[in-house]
């Protein structure tokens, strides 16, 4: 009796393991990445769509590798995967890793100490078992899950590590391919782990953006969101990580830094870092979005602003509101230095998924925006500074 009842239990053990790892990340993922806007969708003009139908189109930053589904196949669950990518005319895509997140994740002010909201997700998806205890091999757990479905799907999705892959891609997409690149970042640089030895491996697994903090403050610094507030600068460690991020031509990005971190990375020597998803303070007053000085200092040293798609750092929920903080950005810094940088798949709302992107580009039509200034930042501004950068 003892022994059935022991199985039993086991049985209802193991069926709830399986029900979590199969349908609990999905439910997740539905629940962190709605999509906002009407079921029908927002209206796009014939003279829109052969605008956007036109355009080299880049962006600055997804989380999509960290819900671990097959990116080649098509979903209805968050928003990007290969397929929506190339049918939003997306070229160039950012996926970034992301490896920690504190309990009680907020704008203000996080422990790194807090427990961690990526652990329970990565066992719960039977990802690696290395990657449940170690934050590099986490990072590398999602860059590998990238490589293959490059390696599955060549023409489908291609892996940028190069000014020289970048020139390709762009070439074969002039010839007719539906190809998007990916370049592969970091989500905060704590999966260094406090080791410079692992830039290397990182580098050597794909990564060429890193951004140095996420929502707490790192070996390599401050965060925006951090306990050591506006002050807490880049740490002598930060210092040997960007210098050697400058040497292998790696973008340098400070969506999540903290001021002082921003004041210091500027003050290095030929640095020419990036706020990969942001809004503009001035437009929306948000403590997600840094001072307009420090965005103009970025821009000031030939860096990039990406403007990002949710409500938090927009200050609405529709593409007219995002056309609005890409009109504040525009106005701040100037046409050269605007950028998308939607943050999709990243916990946040977006009021359409990529496949839609055709809407932004009526949204700024809309706006009065030109179209030289909707080819720059829809895609023109981030094609020209990876070309000078990797």
């Amino acid at each position: 009796m003892i022994r059935r009842m022991f199985f039993g239990l086991l049985a209802l053990v193991i069926a709830a393991a399986a029900v979590v790892a199969i349908w609990g990340p999905a439910f997740m993922e539905r629940r962190l990445n709605p999509v906002t806007g009407p079921a029908e969708g927002w209206p796009v003009s014939p003279q829109a769509q052969a605008l956007h139908d036109s355009l080299v189109i880049g962006d600055w930053h997804s989380d999509a590798l960290l819900w671990d589904r097959n990116i080649l196949r098509r979903v209805d669950r968050g928003h990007t995967d290969i397929p929506r990518l190339a049918e939003g005319n997306v070229a160039v895509q950012v996926y970034t890793t992301v490896t920690k997140s504190p309990r009680g994740q907020n704008y203000q002010h996080n422990t790194a100490e807090a427990p961690d909201n990526i652990t329970p997700l990565f066992i719960g998806q039977l990802r690696p078992v290395p990657s449940w205890f170690s934050l590099k091999e986490r990072a590398l757990a999602q860059a590998a899950a990238l490589a293959r479905a490059a390696e599955r799907a060549p023409e489908e999705v291609m892996v940028i590590r190069s000014a020289e892959d970048l020139q390709y891609l762009l070439e074969a997409r002039r010839s007719g391919a539906r190809t998007v690149g990916i370049l592969l970042g970091s989500e905060g640089g704590h999966p260094l782990e406090g080791n410079i030895d692992n830039l290397r491996v990182l580098y050597g697994a794909g990564f060429r953006l890193i951004g140095l903090t996420h929502f707490f403050d790192n070996e390599l610094g401050g965060s925006l969101h951090g306990e050591g507030g506006a002050e807490s600068g880049l740490s002598d460690f930060g210092q040997e990580v960007v210098r050697e991020m400058q040497e292998r031509h790696m973008v340098i990005d400070l969506a999540h830094a903290s001021p002082q971190m921003v004041r210091d990375v500027l003050a290095m020597p030929g640095t020419r870092p990036i706020i990969s998803h942001t809004g503009i303070a001035s437009h929306c007053p948000s403590p997600r979005n840094l001072p307009d000085d420090l965005v103009k200092a970025v821009a000031a040293k030939g860096g990039l602003v990406g403007i990002g798609f949710w409500a938090d750092v927009v200050c609405g929920n529709t593409p007219a509101d995002i056309a609005g903080a890409i009109g504040a950005a525009i106005a701040l810094v100037g046409e050269d230095h605007v950028s998308l940088g939607s943050d999709y798949d990243g916990s946040v709302d977006a009021p359409f998924d990529v496949s839609d992107l055709a809407v932004l580009t009526q949204a700024l039509m809309d706006a009065g925006l030109s179209d030289e200034q909707i080819a720059k930042v829809m895609g023109d501004n981030m094609i020209r500074y990876l070309s000078e950068t990797l």
